[in-house]
């Protein structure tokens, strides 16, 4: 019989005690001796030196440990909105998911954002409210806040005793508490019809063991989210919610004897410099010496294996479906690859895109080579930090979050790389959209066209957020299946031409929201002996082809840059409205209708990203300290006047 394996992600706000609770798990487990501290930098998941020195997580960390009859696989993500990207990777390879919340805190920005991404991937997920020990913590309080701001379909699993004390406690309710069978069956009811039969028709009441099955299966199926308390500092409530996640979130299916099925969603380096790809494992074996398909059209051959147990690594020949491993061997694997013959389950993006760039500059002008392969190496590990370079500026630079996200690339740079670095000013993202539609063609053999092909190309708006989607609507005879092999090998292939074409727009940003058509294509066959028209058209010749046409269309449709905007939401006194709204409307924001609710107010507004960081300035001046500001990603909006511009970039590849 084939081991269970549960992927257990655990998430939070920073400081809500996410890493503190995975190590509480991992010491109830028996993995470790101790539980260590954040403060003092001895946690099993943050192992960096870095993310030890400042107390966050900075990089997604797997340890490991038995439940009952289940090996689990825990993965801490870090917290920080600045490494929002990390989390998202690690999302495409769970079955269930702890969402930590701080008793004192309670919903936080960060918890909003994480819980809308977990509801919309179905993963099933538990909540825990920590810190219960801390001065200040409410379990009432923090459950009336998830209630209104995150999902109304939650159940508080048992009471809090001695709340914001060092001796605060949390008492699991028992089955046959009537309060507790009360609100677990109305709740069941509103979301189940069967549940719902029985208890019309049964006044007595429904069994325990059958509300006790609803809430398992309903908690798998991300339709309900109970609600655990507790302290993972002093252990309270933890083994409450160890017993929760056993009954209440499934455990992997997959089937060990099908196609090799994973997904990448780290990459690091060893030792000794080379690759270290962590994989779930969707369906099928994977065994070393195998020759593996991944990516695009890659092939490799795996050296090594290692899966987790009891904590930490452990070599093995082989890892089957459900489970999580590292990989060695796959030199050209990327994040986010999949690898065999099969698509596993996958997630489309679910968090912005980075929204600011800088300017990466070393201190010493003879360090540029070995900067431009230390960045290439870190966005192995995060390839949303897109490093560039501007060899007409003979500058690098990259994409950010945040500037938490810039110090740690800093620190990074100098700890393992050796190299001391300084930042420019931190200035938005913008993007490109087509305006109207645009044509061009190169004919084989004319004056203008240097390659043996012909393209034509035809870029068309689409609607804000549909990204780039590209179409073939040539006949297939004119294809030069010689080189591509099928029709869909071709098309993938001319895809990914346009696409890289399009990194780089009229104004020097990336374009996005188009449709892009191929109306037109032939290549050159000789006549052979006597006649040598011409050579015979190479791959090549496409590839360095489109650029030239693409661009031409380009010119013809026109294209508007737009920056990044964030919806922002402000709670505020409301004796401060009026300073506050004038504040927004110098910033070009509109205003919706404030909403008033006693001492307190609400303004919600659409702000460019560039300016937010200046309302957050202003806010506690204008607010007597008590102004709160959440954002999240609103999209872009055309740049009005003049178009900013940046100089053509490129990718620097490893």
């Amino acid at each position: 019989m084939a081991k269970k394996e549960l992927n257990l992600g655990i998430l939070a706000h920073v400081d809500a005690g996410k890493t503190t609770l995975t190590e509480r798990l991992l010491y109830e487990a028996g993995v470790i001796d101790d539980v260590g501290s954040v403060d003092q930098g001895t946690t099993q998941t943050d192992s960096l030196m870095l993310e030890r020195r400042r107390g966050i997580t900075i990089k997604s960390a797997v340890a490991s440990f038995a439940l009952h009859d289940v090996h689990v696989n825990l993965i801490d993500t870090p917290g920080h909105p600045d490494f929002i990207a990390e989390v998202e990777r690690v999302l495409s390879v769970l079955d269930g998911a702890v969402l930590v919340i701080s008793a004192v805190e309670g919903v936080q920005p960060q918890t909003r954002i994480l819980m809308r991404a977990l509801q919309r991937l179905r993963i099933p997920t538990v909540l825990f409210v920590n810190k219960i020990d801390r001065a200040g913590a409410s379990d009432e309080r923090v459950v009336r806040e998830v209630s209104e701001r995150l999902t109304a379909d939650v159940i508080a699993m048992g009471t809090v005793r001695d709340a914001g004390t060092r001796a605060a406690s949390f008492a699991a309710s028992d089955d046959q508490d009537p309060d507790f069978r009360a609100r677990l069956t109305a709740l069941l009811a509103e979301n189940d019809e069967r549940i719902l039969e029985a208890y019309v028709e049964n006044e007595a009441g429904i069994p325990a063991r059958r509300l006790r099955r609803g809430l398992a299966r309903l908690t798998k199926h991300a339709v309900l989210h109970p609600v655990f308390f507790g302290s993972a500092i002093t252990g309270a409530g933890v083994g409450s919610l160890t017993s929760g996640v056993a009954e209440l979130l499934p455990a992997a299916a997959g089937d060990p004897d099908g196609p090799v099925s994973a997904r990448v969603f780290k990459i690091e380096r060893g030792a000794s410099g080379e690759k270290i790809a962590y994989v779930r494992m969707f369906s099928g074996t994977m065994r070393t010496r195998d020759k593996l398909r991944f990516g695009r059209e890659l092939e490799g051959k795996v050296t090594s294996i290692a899966v987790f147990e009891s904590g930490q690594a452990a070599q093995r020949p082989s890892v089957s479906a459900g489970a999580v491993a590292q990989v060695w061997g796959l030199r050209a694997i990327e994040i986010g690859d999949r690898i065999g013959d099969v698509e596993p389950a996958g997630t489309d993006r679910q968090f912005p895109p980075p929204t600011l760039e800088a300017v990466v500059v070393p201190r010493d002008d003879a360090d540029g080579t070995r900067l431009r392969e230390a960045l290439a190496q870190l966005a192995e590990q995060d390839p949303l930090i897109d490093v560039r370079q501007d060899d007409a500026r003979a500058e690098i630079s990259v994409s950010l979050y945040g500037e938490v996200q810039k110090e740690v690339i800093e620190a990074t740079l100098a700890d393992e790389y050796a190299l001391e670095v300084t930042f420019r000013e931190t200035t938005p993202i913008y993007i490109e959209r087509p305006i109207a539609t645009g044509e061009a063609i190169e004919l084989l053999h004319a004056p203008t066209n240097p390659f043996l092909a012909t393209i034509g190309l035809r870029v068309a708006p689409a609607p804000a957020g549909r990204g780039v989607e590209f179409r073939l609507d040539v006949d297939p005879r004119t294809v030069p299946l010689y080189l591509y092999k099928t029709l869909g090998s071709f098309t993938e292939h001319m895809e990914a031409y346009v696409r890289q074409t399009l990194r780089e727009g009229l104004f020097g940003w990336e374009i996005t929201d188009c449709v892009v058509t191929m109306t037109k294509c032939t290549y050159s066959v000789p006549d052979g002996p006597p006649s040598r028209r011409g050579p015979l058209s190479t791959a090549a010749d496409f590839r360095k082809l489109t650029p030239q046409v693409l661009m031409q269309a380009l010119e013809r449709a026109g294209t508007v840059v737009c920056e990044p905007t964030l919806r922002v939401t402000l709670e505020i006194p409301t004796g401060t409205l009026r300073a506050v709204v004038r504040a927004v409307t110098r910033l070009g924001a509109g205003i919706e209708a404030p909403a008033v609710q006693g001492e307190l107010s609400v303004i919600e507004t659409v702000v460019p990203a560039a300016r937010v960081q200046d309302l957050q300035r202003q806010l506690p001046g204008l607010t007597g300290g008590e102004g709160v500001l959440e954002s999240s990603f609103a999209g872009y909006q055309p740049v009005l006047g003049d178009q900013p511009t940046r100089g053509a970039l490129r990718n620097v590849r490893a």
